[in-house]
């Protein structure tokens, strides 16, 4: 099972031991996927699901609001009156209940696994600046790469800060340009210099190395990593 929906509690059969078997399933193919040293989408998904469920455990009334909504008005009412009957059904309620205890712990474990992968990928990285680093650099060039680096590939990066509920929160935008090829001809204060003559809008651009001492899935956990410990880094005052 490559996914598991976001309705996957209320959707279908509520059934203890169906549920018990789709959500088992799915954690499979995440320990399949954390075997490999894959952590993403996997990992953010754990989170989803786990926050969901908890939300679910806390707020019953909330359970009304995650059943699939159906686009025609005929079937909408006739899901109105299905969510009726099983939030007044008490042995459907003591079942999703019972789902959502077994499910809770389940989950937690894959996250901790999860976690503990994150934290080792993040340990493994280094950040650094390339050259001068101007006092703005909320805007600028990440190079990003790995054991053999042979190749580095070149992100042009913006982070935003905007206001949450109770705290600022930080958004980091990245826009893929190229991968070149690493030679002690072609450091990186070179690509850098290179990307300033190529794009003149940013003429005096911040820009970062991240290197990971160890060689880690790219786009499944590398990057998703180095992206999260940038805004941390960057978000760090001088």
């Amino acid at each position: 099972m490559e996914k598991l929906s976001k309705d996957w509690l209320t959707q279908g059969l509520i059934d203890f031991e169906y549920k018990k078997y789709v959500l088992l399933a799915y954690l499979q193919t995440v320990k399949n996927s954390f075997v490999k040293g894959e952590l993403y989408p996997f990992l953010a998904d754990l989170v989803f699901h786990y926050r969901n469920l908890q939300a679910l455990k806390e707020n019953k009334a909330l359970i009304r609001e995650s059943f699939p909504k159906e686009l025609s008005i005929e079937e909408f009412k006739k899901l109105e009156l299905r969510y009726r009957e099983i939030i007044e059904d008490d042995a459907v309620m003591n079942e999703l209940e019972s789902i959502i205890n077994f499910a809770l712990p389940q989950i937690m474990d894959s996250l901790k696994e999860g976690s503990i992968i994150y934290e080792y990928v993040e340990s493994q990285c280094e950040i650094s600046p390339v050259g001068v680093t101007p006092l703005y650099a909320k805007e600028g060039y990440l190079f990003v790469t790995q054991p053999p680096e042979k190749e580095t590939n070149i992100y042009r990066y913006q982070m935003s800060i905007f206001e949450g509920s109770h705290e600022q929160l930080r958004s980091l935008n990245t826009q893929f340009i190229e991968s070149v090829e690493k030679t002690t001809m072609n450091t990186y204060e070179r690509l850098k210099l290179d990307l300033i003559k190529k794009f003149k809008d940013l003429p005096n651009p911040a820009a970062y190395l991240i290197l990971a001492r160890m060689k880690f899935p790219f786009a499944e956990t590398l990057m998703p990593v180095a992206k999260r410990l940038f805004v941390k880094h960057i978000s760090q005052p001088i």
